[in-house]
């Protein structure tokens, strides 16, 4: 497989561009494998990468039921940040954060990640309080943060709607090391440094069914046969729910709901920032892509689903924040929207742990922050499936938290995904 240089970029683009191989093999499944992910996500295929280069694991298997991103891995609005605060989240995202800054040279894969800023406004002094709160805990822990006054707010986005906003911006807090990242080349990346490593990545394998021996699984039955492994590792998002009964597991604490993004029509450069607002039952989110378009989305929609497809009610509620908070857009069209199904878990947390049956492990419910924490997912999922016990980053990570009653609560807003929006 080509390694990608200047000098190849140099080289084919005197040869016509054809001297580019396929990125990853496309092999059959083998009767068996040492270690199976299920779903070919960023978070499936970080897993396998990092347990083939971490862990020397030689026989591995991705299966995904699709083709290979085209789940939540390319639905999502691309958004890369460590400001969280909880214990737990602060150093795994953190963590994350780092993986990101180095991802292109380890994967020899240009991730286009920019380091461009997250921007959270406010606008009551309780806020700003709470802001505070938040960044010094994590400038205390290593991580960068700061507070912006609104007259610097003004210096850097100078378009925001600052004289006639219905909640008037009175500042903001900025983690500048924040950014976003193309989602379709993360996932590339992860699946050539996997396959480089000998990992065999099958699409259109649809897992039907999960054969167990008392305590263990021993095979799983799929759209292309039956398929033997000694450990499973279920990377699934919304599906997760799904593949747990199969397992004869019963009920996850985990809700699965649509959650949208939204593109528009390319305009010139505009925002070199990630802004973000939430306020009075608003949250939208919004930065521009290199190639143009505005990127945004907004809350959940309220209800259960599995559905990819976007509703008017979203669009127009997430329009409305849009031009509430950068009137200039007003006259932008909107190119497309989807939605993505979102793993909603009770305390608005993930989970990457071991399970009841004692060769499945688990890394599900990532509410909105799945894309920001592949890296690192895949990192601790793989060290804990190699290992068979979790590391301290992740030891917080379990379902037994809840018979404990220690939830990891990063917005203090209750039990209730429904509240986490």
């Amino acid at each position: 497989m080509t390694r990608f240089s200047a000098w190849a970029v140099f080289k084919n683009g005197l040869m016509g561009q054809t001297g580019w191989g396929r990125q990853w093999r496309d092999p059959e499944p083998k009767k068996e494998y040492d270690v199976v992910i299920v779903g070919a996500g960023l978070h499936g295929l970080a897993t396998a990468f990092y347990l083939a280069k971490n862990h020397s694991v030689k026989n591995i298997a991705v299966l995904e039921k699709g083709w290979l991103g085209g789940g939540n891995a390319g639905r999502n609005t691309t958004i890369v940040r460590s400001n969280y605060m909880m214990p737990g989240n602060r150093k795994f995202y953190e963590h994350s954060l780092q993986l990101w800054e180095n991802l292109s040279h380890e994967l020899n894969y240009n991730v286009m990640f920019s380091q461009r800023a997250h921007v959270s406004l406010f606008h009551s002094p309780a806020a700003r309080d709470a802001a505070a709160r938040r960044y010094n805990s994590m400038r205390l822990t290593g991580a960068d943060g700061e507070l912006w006054s609104l007259e610097q707010l003004q210096q850097e986005i100078p378009h925001l709607n600052y004289n006639n906003a219905r909640f008037p911006i009175i500042g903001a807090a900025v983690q500048k090391r924040a950014g976003n990242a193309r989602h379709d080349a993360v996932a590339w990346g992860y699946a050539r440094g996997a396959d480089q490593h000998g990992v065999d990545i099958i699409q259109n394998c649809e897992v039907t069914g999960v054969i167990r021996n008392g305590g263990n699984i021993t095979a799983l039955e799929t759209s292309r046969g039956s398929i033997g492994t000694k450990k499973i590792g279920f990377a699934v998002a919304g599906n997760t729910s799904r593949l747990w009964q199969m397992a004869g597991l019963g009920k996850l604490p985990i809700e699965s709901h649509k959650l949208q993004a939204f593109v528009s029509e390319p305009i010139k450069p505009l925002l070199d920032h990630v802004v973000v607002f939430g306020v009075g039952g608003a949250h939208f989110y919004i930065s521009q892509s290199d190639k143009g378009s505005m990127v945004f989305g907004g809350d959940l929609d309220w209800y259960k689903s599995y559905a990819q497809l976007g509703n008017l009610p979203i669009v127009q509620d997430v329009a409305e924040c849009a031009t509430s908070i950068l009137p200039c857009l007003g006259r932008v069209r909107l190119l497309r929207h989807w939605s993505g199904v979102m793993d909603m878990s009770m305390d608005g947390s993930p989970f990457i742990c071991k399970t009841p049956v004692d060769n499945l492990y688990l890394n599900a419910g990532w509410n909105y922050g799945g894309f920001k924490a592949s890296p690192a997912s895949g990192w601790h999922f793989a060290d804990l499936i190699a290992n068979d016990r979790p590391n301290s980053t992740i030891e917080h990570f379990d379902l037994k938290r809840f018979e404990r009653g220690v939830i990891i609560d990063e917005r203090g807003a209750g039990p209730d995904p429904k509240l986490h929006g």
